[in-house]
């Protein structure tokens, strides 16, 4: 497959899917979504570990709320289960170990995508929000399921209703990440 919103490289055993759409934030729409979950398992046929990252200043502001593929209106139903669903299952579900690398802001579904791999390292100035109080929904991409069991209900209903910043170190020391590094 040809990707054109992502790039795939191997180096040795490992595998790494960069998320290429800088002039957005990395947003996600219907190309990119089809694309992960393509390259998810195409790397999990060859590499010992696969690496997530973001091209440019963020991981992944979340979903893309211009996507042409929807005709500029979302049906949010339709595209968490048809959609987001399958692709944060693969990564979710891939046989060998998922690293998210966060080099910056992680928003919305970009936040619990990263949620979604085995081990997120972030950026110390990388930030994950839950900015879906911000639009009038709750949080969504699996933010309900992973959030709570890496945080605790109460950092997770707080993050989730404020839509306030995370920093790297406190993801860290809430346990939300494995590690924030330089």
């Amino acid at each position: 497959m040809n990707y054109s919103t992502i790039r795939l490289a191997k180096r040795d055993d490992i595998a790494i899917i960069t998320l290429d759409r800088p002039e957005v934030m990395n947003a996600l729409n219907a190309q990119m979504r089809t694309e992960i979950s393509h390259a998810v398992k195409a790397a999990a046929k060859t590499a010992r570990v696969l690496v997530i990252t973001g091209n440019g200043r963020a991981f992944c502001s979340g979903q893309d709320l211009g996507d042409r593929a929807t005709g500029g209106t979302v049906d949010l139903e339709r595209v968490l289960r048809d959609e987001y669903l399958p692709m944060l299952k693969v990564i979710y579900d891939c046989p060998i170990p998922t690293i998210c690398a966060v080099n910056g802001a992680a928003a919305g579904a970009g936040a619990n995508l990263a949620l979604a791999a085995d081990v997120v390292i972030a950026s110390e100035n990388a930030m994950f929000l839950q900015a879906f109080t911000r639009i009038g929904l709750i949080p969504d991409a699996g933010g309900t399921y992973w959030l709570p069991r890496q945080v605790g209900a109460a950092r997770a209903m707080g993050a989730a209703l404020f839509a306030e910043p995370v920093t790297a170190r406190d993801a860290a020391d809430w346990g939300m990440i494995w590690e924030a590094a330089p």
